[in-house]
Parts: structure tokens; C-alpha cells; sequence
């Protein structure tokens, strides 16, 4: 797996455990060992623009997800070994933005941040929470992998 990490904020963060949690949930939905993937951890300035030019909404968020392919969740695509590697997509987090809602929610910083990039990364694999059921499958998986590194979904 390759977890590329760009670190362009000013918010402390175990990166180490950032692309640990990146790989877990990787591997845990069964894809390829050759897959990658994109964290950018971005200021809230950044993310507002981030979310304004893209999906046109003023104000930061707390993550952003754009896939490079058209996944569905659960459902892992096969290697191909003549091929590149799967590139699924890029994750954007607002470290800073997190932080005030981890306060604001009385959660832990670190098990937000977690459930950030989980959330992130199941996005770019076709998971979504537009309608209840999916909410549901998609907050269900996110505890299940969060479980694992012994992080907590609010």
C-alpha cells in the first residue's frame, strides 16, 4: 500500500498512525496491496477554499474525500498485475477544524482524527450517508475499523 502524507498545517498530528489507520482500512476492505492513496492535511483557510471551489459551500469542513474511481462500497476491485497501481483517490483534512469539533462533540482528538480518515477513505470506496441505510452501513463499518486500533466512532 502507499499512503502519501503532505503535512501543510501547523496542528500537531501522529502521521505514523494516520497512514496506519490509512492502511487498515485498506486492507480490511480487501484491497489491492498495490492500492494508494492521498491524506493532505490542510489550515482551515485552505479547507474553505477547498470546499467552496469544489462544492460550493463557504466555510471550513472537517474532511473532503475526491475519488479517482467510480467504487462501489464493500466490493474490492481485482489487481491487475499488467496495470498501475490502484489510485483511489485523495482525502482532505482540516486537523484544526477537528480539534474544535472533538471539543465541541467531548470527544478525543485522536479518535476524531481517526474516524476522519476512516470516513475519508470509505467515501473514496463508494461508501456515502446520503440516505439512512447507508448512513447506517457506512457508520457501522467506520466503528468496526476504528474498533481495531482501539479508537471509538462518536
Amino acid at each position: 500500500m502507499s499512503v502519501f502524507l503532505a503535512d501543510e498545517q501547523g496542528e500537531e498530528l501522529d502521521l505514523a498512525g494516520m497512514r496506519g489507520i490509512a492502511e487498515l482500512v485498506i486492507s480490511k476492505e480487501g484491497y489491492p496491496h498495490e492500492t494508494e492513496v492521498t491524506l493532505l492535511f490542510v489550515d482551515e483557510d485552505e479547507m474553505s477554499s477547498y470546499n467552496e471551489r469544489f462544492l460550493n459551500r463557504s466555510g471550513p469542513t472537517d474532511v473532503l474525500a475526491f475519488p479517482v474511481e467510480d467504487l462501489l462500497p464493500g466490493v474490492a476491485p481485482d489487481a491487475d498485475p499488467s496495470g498501475p497501481p490502484l489510485m483511489i483517490g485523495d482525502v482532505i483534512i482540516a486537523p484544526g477544524y477537528v480539534r474544535r469539533q472533538a471539543g465541541e462533540l467531548e470527544v478525543e482528538f485522536e479518535d476524531e482524527m481517526a474516524l476522519m480518515v476512516t470516513h475519508g477513505i470509505l467515501h473514496l470506496m463508494g461508501y456515502n450517508h446520503q440516505a439512512d441505510g447507508d448512513a447506517a452501513v457506512m457508520e457501522t463499518r467506520e466503528a468496526e475499523l476504528l474498533a481495531l486500533v482501539g479508537k471509538k466512532r462518536r
